[in-house]
């Protein structure tokens, strides 16, 4: 793929940057005059391709464009392609430099996109400086605790090529354990606050519904990355960084991961978890959740208003809400989860060759960080998108079956990038939002640099390769020892087959990476 890139940085003339708005020239005298209010010559054409959502697919009417197109000014081309199919347009579109669009946006940081990057495909935010005066002043005015959302964009030179999102991290991604407060109020059992407790009050919920699975958890090992704080700060069963201790682990290593696959196997062994839970279908998991036959499980928190919806329809009682999540009791777990509130999506600018095209993708970037842009792409307008109720802002949305984002566009795929907090949870049920803060003040505060770091070609080839050889085994036999497959007693033969694999030589590149941009 390398040979198909032709574009460089390095033969690409430097940009004599100049101040945004007004009249002036960019170096080779290419000249622009943007009216007032906008953001863009009359005769400026941005081309951008975005990844569009199965569930709230592109609309070129959508409020939220029209609000973009008013505001942003010259033409904006948008192509819009179906999320399923975006892993295969990808490559190609990288293939073809001499049509490359403006500006993609991703629903997620596509497969190869660091060596994009590294071949000089995409440009660097931090090389445009005088175009995004709004993007600097928002990231330099936020507090030191929120500039994680910033930091996990940068690319292996410790520049960004990818725009980070504020705000969406209230919703996206919000991961908690949920209860059904109705059934254990019912019966006089109170929330369990350790995983003793969970297994105790799993056992009298079976006995009160035998067909049930208490403790209803599913997606298998992944979930185990979520919870993985009760039974150690920021555990999880692959490679993960110990920000207690300042070092690389790899989890099924350790005997934190012994504790996590003897507490899950006595609970599968009595049916207080379905044992298919590390294959379980959404909507055989779902109906389990709807009736009665789930009550406790780490989940994501949109499944508050999902299950509520659907279950009050013939149990007006049922109430699914938050609940702090439990702890081990080995002295080192924690009531928090692991952190996994991060937003993907973004806008990447394309190293098209042309100076003055790369400078208009900056604009239109800047204004998605500007006060007005924020704004606008949180709420719409007054009387059109949204209302003022009381203090409060309302979206204008006449049937149940609709929301804000279906509607009007509104945190769609290439439609923000600062996002007012408060209008999520004006998107939701007041019901849900009301354990926004309680969920988000009950996860760990540091997001693992597995999920975020960019790797350069070569470190991503000998990456595949390591986890290829680790991965595997690691996760099949895991697996096993859950469901009583393998007997807990060949653990140490387990420990002992890992160690025989490259996994020191995995934890070292997870750390020359990380070097780089922590």
């Amino acid at each position: 793929m390398k040979k198909l890139i032709t574009l460089t940085l390095a033969t690409i003339m430097l940009f004599a940057l100049c101040a945004c708005g007004g009249t002036g020239t960019i170096s080779g005298d290419v000249s622009y005059n943007i009216p007032e209010g906008k953001q863009l010559p009359d005769d400026a054409v941005l081309d951008i391709t975005i990844a569009s959502h199965a569930s709230w697919p592109y609309q070129e009417d959508w409020a939220v464009w029209n609000y973009i197109r008013e505001s942003i000014g010259g033409t904006l081309n948008i192509n819009a392609v179906p999320a399923t199919d975006f892993g295969t347009k990808f490559p190609l579109i990288m293939a073809a430099p001499d049509s490359f669009p403006d500006l993609i946006g991703f629903q997620g940081k596509p497969s190869g996109f660091a060596d994009y990057c590294e071949q000089g495909a995409f440009v660097a935010l931090d090389d445009y400086s005088e175009f995004l005066p709004d993007y600097n002043a928002f990231w330099d005015g936020l507090p030191e605790k929120d500039q994680w959302m910033k930091n996990i964009r940068r690319s292996a030179d410790g520049k960004v090529y990818y725009t980070p999102n504020y705000g969406m991290e209230r919703y996206t991604n919000l991961r908690t354990w949920l209860y059904r407060k109705d059934i254990l109020d019912k019966h006089g059992l109170s929330v369990p606050e350790t995983t003793e407790e969970l297994y105790n009050v799993s056992k009298k919920l079976k006995e009160l519904y035998p067909d049930s699975y208490p403790f209803c958890m599913r997606a298998g090992l992944s979930n185990i990355n979520v919870i993985g704080c009760s039974w150690k700060p920021n555990f999880h069963y692959g490679a993960y960084y110990d920000f207690e201790n300042e070092k690389w682990c790899y989890g099924a290593t350790e005997d934190t991961m012994k504790e996590i696959v003897e507490y899950l196997n006595r609970m599968v062994k009595e049916g207080l978890i379905p044992s298919d839970f590390m294959t379980i279908n959404a909507s055989t998991w779902q109906e389990l959740v709807s009736t009665n036959r789930g009550f406790i499980m780490p989940e994501y928190q949109v499944r508050i208003d999902f299950f509520n919806g659907i279950a009050r329809e013939q149990m007006p009682e049922f109430n699914l809400t938050a609940m702090t999540p439990p702890r081990a009791d080995n002295g080192i777990g924690i009531n928090k989860n692991n952190k996994f509130n991060q937003d993907p999506s973004g806008y990447g600018v394309l190293n098209t060759g042309d100076e003055a095209s790369i400078a208009n993708a900056m604009r239109y970037i800047n204004w998605f960080y500007s006060d007005e842009g924020s704004q606008i792409l949180s709420w719409g307008k007054e009387g059109e998108t949204y209302e003022n109720v009381g203090d409060k802002r309302q979206f204008i949305v006449e049937n149940e079956a609709d929301n804000a984002q279906t509607l009007y566009g509104f945190k769609t795929i290439g439609t923000y990038t600062r996002i007012d907090p408060e209008c999520i949870d004006a998107s939701i049920s007041e019901e849900q939002a009301a354990t926004t803060d309680f969920i988000i003040g009950n996860i760990y505060p540091h997001l693992d640099p597995t999920l975020y770091l960019e790797f350069s070609a070569d470190d991503s080839k000998a990456l595949a390769d390591l986890n290829t050889s680790i991965n595997t085994h690691v996760e099949e036999n895991i697996q096993k020892f859950i469901i009583g497959q393998r007997p807990m007693s060949e653990w140490d033969s387990f420990r002992d087959e890992l160690n025989e694999l490259p996994v020191n030589e995995l934890l070292a590149l997870y750390e020359k990476v990380y070097n780089n941009v922590k």
